[in-house]
């Protein structure tokens, strides 16, 4: 079910826009734009419109992730917060 690709997809690789959506499921943009505002309307997904800029491009999208969902911290050497006491 394409709407479980899209769920699957948003839970593998995190926040995405519907266009990279669209290219890895390979399901047509207004397709992919039905099925998100079915999850939204579900509560599974959260959206917002976004506008992004690519070498002077301007691309706009919609910005997908999953509701409630966070993703797991990529490994590596992550910043402390420093504390100050006087």
């Amino acid at each position: 079910m394409p709407s479980n690709q899209i769920l699957q997809y948003l839970k593998t690789h995190g926040e995405r826009l519907d266009a990279e959506i669209v290219t890895a499921i390979g399901l047509p943009l207004a397709k992919t734009r039905l099925l998100l505002a079915e999850l939204v309307a579900k509560g599974e997904v959260i959206t917002c419109d976004t506008i992004k800029y690519d070498k002077g491009k301007k691309i706009e999208g919609i910005s997908c992730r999953l509701s409630g969902f966070t993703p797991k911290a990529k490994p590596g050497a992550k910043s402390k917060v420093q504390l100050k006491l006087s």
